[in-house]
């Protein structure tokens, strides 16, 4: 069972940046790709991106590819979404996700395709 805690969101003005963190426990960590998604109100949850187990291999969302960049630091167990030029559309509960697939498939951008889930982490973005 894995448990994932994510972190780092809050209220940011446009133009500024956040870097949210999700903390993994339960598993051999190193083996799991890892997904960050997110779900506005009213609205489906949405891929934002995803990084293989390795970290060589990385996917975004076009709506944030060039602003937001995913990493991870598996001595530390952690994945950590940085996230820069905010705008108000990118306000949200954000999400990580646990795959037991270790490798980017076009797949990754489903949120079936992942097996554990965060609680989320609530990014507001004012104008």
């Amino acid at each position: 069972q894995v448990q994932l805690v994510e972190s780092g969101g809050g209220l940011v003005q446009a133009g500024g940046s956040l870097r949210l963190s999700c903390a993994a426990s339960g598993v051999t960590y190193g083996s799991y790709a890892m997904g960050w998604f997110r779900q506005a109100p009213g609205k489906e949850r949405q891929f934002v991106a995803a990084i293989s187990w390795s970290g060589s291999s990385t996917k975004y969302a076009d709506s944030v590819k060039g602003r937001f960049t995913i990493s991870r630091d598996n001595a530390k167990n952690t994945v950590y979404l940085q996230m820069l030029t905010l705008k108000p559309e990118d306000t949200a509960v954000y999400y990580c996700a646990a795959s037991r697939n270790p490798m980017i498939l076009p797949s990754v951008v489903l949120t079936t395709s992942y097996d554990y889930w965060g609680q989320g982490t609530q990014v507001t973005v004012s104008s």
